[in-house]
């Protein structure tokens, strides 16, 4: 069994076919590896852009890569996707949370009206495995590859992050000291299934019609972080930014608080984030006011 860590770089890229803005991929790096997670082979390739002209500069600043590097030494994405075919065989396709494949789905699509890869059979979710190793659950908040890195005390060179084939690498290094603490079947999963490119390709969106069957209205009960103990809901629910927020009091501590909730909706699961703001003092005082007056 080998497995294929791939690590992409890419630049938002206007498309006037489209109409919007495409992720379109300017640079593969992967590292091949046996079932012993030893390196047997090596692929990196800069892929020359052909929906955008220029790269942004963010992207310039994040990975040092210039327009005329892609323009002299970049190949054709589909150019790219051919030899990486090649190159990954029938190995096991990993890489650090979804938004890879996500890249590659939408630019292979773009570019041959089909969604399914070529050379992905299995895949795992190299994000998901080490979060599961390393017991962190929280799905509002994913483990960033240099901080996975961080917490397993790998020593790593911030300039040469964002470069594929060195996140790759770092990749790599994390699964290796992780990879007695839990096994990675459970988390490969087959591509050929019904309902894996519909996963892939789901796009998360925020919730923002409090009337959605999507919410559940049991999350929407706050207790108070001081005490403990459920709290009281004495406004309506608000909308701002994505999210909901309404004013609490709680009793036991003659306490008023804002509780903010918002739904994030994914494939198979909604995310709840829920967190409590402090009334500010203005605000307070304008309250005492209030009851002193009519009092």
């Amino acid at each position: 069994m080998s497995f294929v860590i791939l690590d992409l770089e890419w630049n938002g890229s206007y498309s006037t076919v489209l109409h919007r803005f495409v992720n379109e991929i300017i640079e593969f790096g992967a590292v091949k590896v046996d079932d012993e997670f030893n390196i047997t082979d090596t692929f990196s390739v800069l892929i020359k852009p052909q929906i955008g002209k220029k790269l942004c500069s963010k992207v310039k600043e994040l990975t040092k890569i210039t327009n005329e590097e892609l323009k002299e030494n970049g190949i054709p994405f589909l150019d790219a996707v051919n030899r990486f075919t090649e190159f990954s065989g029938d190995s096991i396709l990993m890489t650090w949370g979804t938004s890879d494949i996500h890249a590659l789905i939408e630019n292979y699509s773009y570019f041959t009206g089909d969604v399914y890869l070529p050379f992905l059979k299995s895949y795992c979710n190299l994000q998901a495995y080490c979060e599961g190793c390393l017991d962190l659950h929280n799905s509002a908040s994913q483990l960033g590859l240099s901080s996975c890195a961080e917490l397993l005390g790998i020593e790593f060179s911030q300039e040469e992050q964002h470069r594929a084939f060195f996140d790759a690498e770092l990749s790599l290094k994390c699964l290796k000291l992780l990879s007695d603490k839990k096994p990675l079947k459970g988390f490969i999963l087959n591509a050929d299934d019904d309902n894996f490119y519909e996963k892939m390709t789901f796009k998360t969106r925020f919730i923002t019609d409090l009337k959605s069957d999507e919410i559940d209205k049991s999350q929407m009960k706050f207790k108070c972080d001081c005490c403990g103990k459920q709290a009281r809901r004495m406004t309506k629910w608000k909308s701002h930014n994505k999210s909901f927020s309404a004013e609490f009091f709680c009793k036991r501590c003659n306490r008023r608080f804002i509780g903010r909730i918002s739904f994030k909706k994914k494939f198979d699961e909604v995310i709840v984030k829920k967190r409590i703001v402090e009334k500010r003092e203005k605000q307070k005082e304008n309250d005492d006011k209030t009851v002193a007056d009519n009092v």
